[in-house]
């Protein structure tokens, strides 16, 4: 394997990572805000 094809398998699992964690906190964020206990503003 070559170090542009880790370079480029690195970036998108990051890229994967960083969106998956953004849409699981917005879920997470919505929970909290139905329950009254809203600490994201």
């Amino acid at each position: 394997m070559e170090l542009q094809e880790i370079l480029v398998y690195l970036a998108l699992g990051i890229a994967i990572g960083f969106l998956a964690q953004k849409f699981i906190g917005k879920k997470k964020s919505k929970k909290n805000c139905d329950k009254g206990d809203c600490g994201c503003h």
